[in-house]
């Protein structure tokens, strides 16, 4: 039988009838992507505070800053434009609801009665009103190598690899892996705890001598410069603090302000993260056990009545849709979003029992795009979230997902969660979109010092150096990390999934990919001036995120 042939110019047509009867609701685009940025001018100028604040959201073209041509988007294509309301799942350490900019785009369930201690809508938690807290009264956890070392300590410790069975060879090389990077970390906070304790002492000491030599316990850099005094201990002292003052900003109080915040990092750190003592778990559940799910409770800010603790997630949510134009705060990159809260990440390593059932909650509870802001390099249980992510791929969700904050290459080093290896660069999954983070300085300076990368396990880079968003108890805080950066294109998504509905989720990802800016630059990896490589070869799609570019390419798909 002869198939039938269609000349390209009725091809079209038909094509058009198609694409006009599929329920495509995006605004009606005449504008032109962004390109051409090869000779794009260098930005000198220190930001001000409002281009600091807003970085992420102004465009390369127009303001000279790398940011997503968000601003430029809606006020050249999404305008006045309401699209279809999108359910984002923040999976994360909690998110504080009542936020003056977020409370009014918190997702609530409606087949579920409030406080009436019944799972009114059966889908396994009760009272789950605004999402679910996987965590119980869980915050401070260890990292997942020190778990693993606690574990397999008692059946390995003194033990060499020739006194090791066949059947637990892999085990006992999972136990030294773990040992040896316990004893590194270790090492290293402990020698950081020991070194800001040591400085804060010296410019304790210090401050109290020169104080006594100029007769005033607040001084400026300039009376330091003009100190007059004999006693050379005493100009050494001055001279040190003034060292000390130019180099990290601000007068000897926020120095000693800044130093007591590096030594609770390397305490708490020693606490509770490299601590073989906690038991921080506060569930009551199996965390071996994936079919164990009968734990948890709908506090989604945690435990902390300060709500210190949600603090990440609730950045994470602001970046993504804080109430645009309300007058209130700062405006997220999506409007017509729902923001599903999913506590899941403790201070310190997340279980992968928790993460693999907070993306099937989300999923099963109408979340089209998740956000997944965190990391490890250790998993006792890999497979229960590939699982997940998986099973997010076969009911159409997205997955955004933070590259990590340590400068590595990720197509040398395994993260977790990543929907591929070092050793297998073929994706499990179509719906898996990994982010690392920019900078606001176009140049050599593009890619944030910490930023991890990967030219098969890095997707795209998006704005993640110093963001301003919000944080508890109706603050906003700048915070920076990959955390940051992926929300920002969690938040791109949901624009597209909003006013494309029909585009599924891995041709989103195609069109962030794709519809992004790239650049000819060579720059920093790392931080490290003699680590330069060309941004095209840092990701797979070798582009920074954009907006604009991306409501374009989602109106021809």
């Amino acid at each position: 039988m002869k198939r039938a042939f269609i000349k390209p110019t009725l091809a079209a047509v038909f094509a058009a009838i198609l694409a006009s009867s599929c329920g495509t609701t995006g605004p009606t685009i005449t504008s032109t992507p962004i390109e051409n940025i090869d000779q794009q001018a260098l930005k000198t100028a220190d930001l001000t505070e409002t281009e600091l604040e807003t970085w992420g959201s102004l465009d390369l073209v127009t303001d000279t800053i790398p940011g997503m041509s968000v601003q430029k988007a809606y006020r050249e294509i999404i305008k006045d434009f309401q699209g279809k309301t999108v359910i984002v799942g923040v999976v994360d350490s909690g998110v504080d609801i009542e936020h003056e900019d977020l409370k009014n785009i918190i997702w609530t369930n409606e087949d579920e009665i409030p406080g009436n201690g019944i799972d009114d809508d059966k889908n396994g938690y009760v009272d789950d009103i605004h999402g679910w807290n996987f965590l119980g009264n869980t915050i401070k956890e260890n990292l997942e190598f020190v778990r693993i070392l606690r574990d397999l300590k008692p059946k390995y410790d003194g033990k060499t690899a020739s006194e090791i069975s066949a059947a637990d060879q892999e085990e006992f090389a999972l136990y030294q892996r773990a040992k040896e990077e316990y004893e590194k970390e270790y090492n290293d906070k402990k020698a950081g705890f020991d070194r800001y304790s040591a400085i804060k002492q010296q410019v304790t000491t210090a401050k109290k001598d020169v104080a006594a030599a100029l007769g005033k316990e607040d001084f400026t850099a300039e009376d330091l410069k003009n100190i007059e005094t004999e006693d050379t201990t005493v100009q050494q002292k001055a001279a040190f603090l003034l060292n000390i003052m130019n180099n990290v900003g601000g007068d000897v109080d926020e120095v000693l302000k800044q130093l007591q915040g590096g030594i609770d990092y390397f305490q708490g750190g020693l606490e509770s993260h490299l601590n073989l003592e906690l038991d921080g778990r506060k569930t009551g559940d199996d965390v071996n056990d994936i079919t164990d799910t009968n734990y948890g409770n709908n506090d989604v800010d945690g435990p902390d009545p300060k709500k210190e603790d949600a603090k990440h997630g609730t950045h994470v949510a602001g970046i993504i849709a804080a109430q645009r134009n309300n007058n209130i705060g700062m405006n997220g990159v999506a409007n017509n979003v729902k923001i599903m809260a999913v506590r899941a990440v403790p201070d310190g390593d997340e279980y992968d029992k928790d993460i693999a059932l907070a993306i099937r909650y989300a999923v099963d509870n109408g979340a089209k795009v998740i956000n997944t802001s965190f990391g490890k390099y250790f998993s006792n249980h890999p497979e229960w979230v590939l699982d997940a992510i998986k099973y997010a791929a076969k009911k159409d969700v997205l997955i955004v997902n933070a590259a990590g904050n340590d400068a590595l290459d990720m197509d040398v080093t395994r993260i977790y969660p990543n929907d591929q290896t070092p050793e297998n660069t073929e994706e499990i999954a179509d719906n898996f979109l990994t982010v690392g983070a920019s900078n606001f300085e176009y140049g050599e300076g593009l890619v944030a010092r910490f930023s991890n990368y990967g030219q098969t396990n890095v997707d795209v880079f998006a704005p993640g150096t110093k963001i301003w968003s919000t944080t508890p108890n109706n603050e906003y805080q700048y915070l920076q990390g990959t955390s940051m950066a992926s929300p920002a294109v969690a938040g791109v998504a949901a624009i597209i999934r909003s006013y494309y509905p029909k585009l599924s989720a891995a041709e989103v990802k195609e069109v962030i990919m794709k519809s992004g800016l790239a650049t000819p630059q060579e720059v920093i990896v790392g931080g490290d001036a003699d680590n330069v490589k060309p941004f095209a070869q840092l990701s797979v799609s070798g582009k920074m995120v954009n907006l604009y570019n991306a409501l374009i390419m989602a109106s021809k798909m």
